[in-house]
Parts: C-alpha cells; sequence; structure tokens
C-alpha cells in the first residue's frame, strides 16, 4: 500500500504546484458511479476524476481511479455537450476511441494523461467537426461545456458498450479544495487495494 499512498501524494504536490504556477487552470472534479449514468446502471463500481483544462497553455489533464466494474473496459472519455447540465447523453468530445493508455479489459485500474489541445488527435473527429472543424473551436465549445456542467467522463465496458460509470464534471471552486480533494487520492487508492481481488 506504500506505493499507491506515494504516488498519490506526488501527484498531490504536482497538481497544487500546477496551480500555484497559473491561474488559468480550471479543475473539474466528479464522482464515478452507475447512478450517474443516463440512464442509470446497476453497477456497484466506484471512481473519482479530476480534470484539468489550461486553455491559455493548450492542455487538457485527465485523472481518474475506479473499482469495482461488473465488466472490463473497452473504451474511456469525455462527453460533451449535454443539452441539460448533468443529464443526458451527448458525444465523445475528446480522443477516439478511447484515452490513450487508458487500462483496458480490466475492473480496475488508475489513469493520468495530458493532451495538447492544439492538436487534431486529442478531440474525436465529429467533435473537431462540430466546431468549425479547428482545434480552436473545439477548446472553446469543450471549456464551455465544462464550465455549464455539460460534460462527463464516461468508462465502458464490454457489459455496458454505453457505458458502466459516469462523473458528471463540475468546477472545484477554490484552490485549497483542490488540495483537500487531491489528499483525499492516496486513502481512495488504499480502499482500491482492499476491493481488488488479490490486491
Amino acid at each position: 500500500m506504500k506505493t499507491p499512498i506515494r504516488i498519490g501524494l506526488a501527484f498531490c504536490a504536482l497538481m497544487l504546484a500546477a496551480t500555484a504556477a497559473s491561474a488559468a487552470p480550471v479543475a473539474y472534479t466528479g464522482t464515478l458511479s452507475g447512478a450517474a449514468g443516463s440512464p442509470p446502471v446497476p453497477s456497484p463500481a466506484t471512481g473519482s476524476t479530476i480534470v484539468v483544462f489550461d486553455m491559455d497553455a493548450h492542455t487538457l489533464t485527465v485523472n481518474m481511479i475506479f473499482s469495482g466494474l461488473l465488466g472490463t473496459t473497452t473504451a474511456a472519455h469525455i462527453h460533451c455537450c449535454t443539452a441539460v447540465p448533468g443529464t443526458g447523453i451527448a458525444g465523445v468530445a475528446t480522443e477516439t476511441p478511447t484515452f490513450d493508455g487508458f487500462p483496458l479489459g480490466v475492473g480496475s485500474g488508475m489513469y493520468s494523461m495530458s493532451y495538447d489541445t492544439t492538436m487534431a488527435s486529442s478531440w474525436s473527429a465529429d467533435f473537431l467537426a462540430n466546431h468549425g472543424g479547428t482545434t480552436a473551436g473545439a477548446e472553446a465549445a469543450f471549456g464551455a461545456g465544462l464550465a455549464s456542467g455539460s460534460a462527463y467522463l464516461n468508462i465502458h465496458t464490454n457489459l455496458y458498450p454505453a457505458g458502466e460509470i459516469r462523473a458528471n464534471l463540475a468546477p472545484i471552486p477554490e484552490p485549497g479544495t483542490w488540495a483537500m480533494l487531491l489528499l483525499g487520492i492516496p486513502a481512495v487508492l488504499g480502499l482500491r487495494r482492499r476491493v481488488t481481488p488479490g490486491g
């Protein structure tokens, strides 16, 4: 359990340093669950995510941990933008068919990756086309969707191809709240080890 705690603390330190370095990044968080799906999914799986979007630096950083999936992972990405914030479904906004390096064929795991949002490959072809065909248009639409609560992160599995667990993304209001959320990561990683068979 020491290694996940070290990873969580290192991640916490890096994110806090990034916050201090620039006021431009905006962090969004969400709790992954089947109940958050539209429609809800009867899955006991849980998880959490922190997504940081910086339009000035043109970066998107995705961090998540999850466990207890009934199926095994087939894809994960961020969808945007729903007609009503926090409910409904939307097309995939980010890289398809899944986040680069996302663990596939598993029931639990963790993931962290940063994307250059000036690259067309960071966006789904449909999202790019629907917003002027430019990465600047995609960034603007994605930023507006995040700010309005109309974006969500979805983990898809073989048992639930439309998504087994989902997190509706909401802004983290203050840097102090970042610290509280990030300091909880080691505890969640420890819980993940307890609930993962053979962990």
